[in-house]
């Protein structure tokens, strides 16, 4: 993002009893085209990454291992990525890294940097600088890395060429990216790895996604007996290799929901119920709600309850965080009031995304409770009345999305500073354009 500000933009309201039935392009994974990134680059060859998400996140990442002396070769209108790989870390005696708003950026290529044996310096936005990093600060120089700066960035890595392996213990309260970035570090260790997980929060199937990617570009990270942590053998060594990045599930997730309050269909080529993105639990969610869901040609197929009057319930979300938004966002259209929980860490990423949630359910006329760990949504009362109503999406891709979704029913919503969808999903309003259309 260039830091502009474009006016709001309308969200095109459906009359009543307007089913759209059709489908939905999204692009590829964030998460694993990310990821993928990283293992490129630390993998020897050259790996190709074919369905590959150009975004502002994506592009983040890219740049800093640029910066970092790896060539890496985007065709956006592709979805195709070419990573050179080093074998190993950066390359250079010096860099300077903007993450910008990328968190995964940022938790990804600290450990990654402390494999060279330069300075770098990291840094981001405003808004990246009040997100948590003092946990992996800690975690390098237990690792034998010095850093400098903390508890936010910007930080100065002084790369140790390795890290020193043995036990590293991530505290609970740390986001999972952090366990990821450390992950895919430690076969270059200097011997094994053990990284346990002081965690149960259910976001860990994001690590279980790193597990996975790392097998697939060549190194085997075991699970620990107890399921709270991975092993990881000194010495191995990733392979470039073309790799297909799935479509994204949390871009997915806003067009199953619009078929839900609107009691039309979509189907979603290339992602459905996933095996790698916790996302897709979506999908659940939605079936408990009263949604029909099935798998076809590779995809899910959703298809909402004739008006759109969907079943409120309690759900923990921590599994699939992103969704938190996607699912108040709904409560505005079920029968009862709508409980999330397990969220509490949503306060801390783009915005504080329950603070934000309160401000979008309140200024499209609802009802929203906050609690530490979550919030309860209650239906509209009227859902074709209401005075026009502009979101601010306070910065975040996600704020945006999700409530763009709610103003498919309730007439009269503008999304302000739509641009801020260019973080993951940058053409997400003509994509629904024409989702309404169909």
């Amino acid at each position: 993002m260039d830091g502009t500000r474009a006016a709001p933009r309308p969200v095109p309201s459906l009359p009543p009893g307007r089913r759209p039935d059709g489908t939905a392009r999204v692009p590829g994974s964030k998460s694993l085209t990310n990821r993928a990134l990283v293992l490129g680059a630390l993998a020897s060859g050259r790996t190709v990454l074919r369905g590959a998400l150009w975004s502002d996140d994506s592009a983040a990442c890219a740049a800093g291992l640029c910066a970092a002396g790896v060539a890496v070769h985007a065709e956006p209108a592709a979805q195709r990525i070419t990573v050179e790989g080093r074998g190993g870390g950066p390359a250079g005696p010096s860099a300077d890294i903007d993450v910008r708003l990328s968190g995964t950026t940022a938790r990804f290529l600290c450990p990654y940097l402390a494999l060279g044996t330069g300075v770098y310096r990291v840094d981001g936005t405003a808004r990246m600088r009040e997100r948590p990093m003092g946990g992996l600060a800690d975690l390098l120089r237990a690792q034998g890395v010095r850093v400098d700066g903390g508890p936010n960035l910007p930080f100065v890595i002084h790369g140790a060429g390795a890290l020193a392996g043995g036990l590293l213990r991530v505290p609970a309260d740390e986001t999972s990216q952090t366990a990821s970035g450390l992950l895919m570090a430690a076969p270059f260790a200097r011997r094994p790895a053990v990284l346990r997980l002081e965690s149960r929060r259910s976001d860990l199937p994001y690590v279980r996604m790193t597990a996975a990617m790392m097998a697939e570009f060549g190194v085997e990270a075991a699970p620990l007996a107890d399921g709270d942590g991975y092993a990881v053998p000194a010495g191995a060594r990733y392979r470039g290799r073309e790799y297909a990045v799935e479509a994204d599930a949390s871009s997915a997730a806003y067009f199953w929901a619009a078929a839900a309050i609107t009691g039309g269909r979509v189907r979603t080529p290339g992602v459905g119920r996933s095996r790698l993105q916790g996302d897709a639990a979506l999908l659940g969610v939605l079936e408990a709600m009263g949604c029909a869901v099935r798998e076809a040609g590779g995809g899910a197929v959703v298809a909402g309850p004739p008006g759109g009057r969907l079943r409120a319930g309690e759900w923990d979300l921590g599994g699939c965080s992103d969704q938190a938004l996607t699912v108040a966002a709904l409560g505005l259209f079920a029968d009862g009031p709508t409980s999330v929980g397990g969220v509490a860490h949503i306060r801390l990423q783009e915005s504080d995304r329950i603070a934000a949630a309160a401000d979008a359910v309140r200024r499209l006329g609802g009802r929203f409770e906050a609690r530490e760990d979550g919030f309860t949504v209650w239906p509209l009362d009227a859902v074709a009345g209401g005075p026009p109503a502009v979101i601010d999406p306070h910065g975040d891709h996600r704020v945006a999305m999700a409530f763009a979704v709610a103003g498919l029913r309730r007439p009269g919503v503008a999304v302000g500073d739509p641009g801020v969808v260019g973080k993951t999903f940058p053409d997400f309003f003509g994509e629904l354009e024409r989702f309404c259309e169909a």
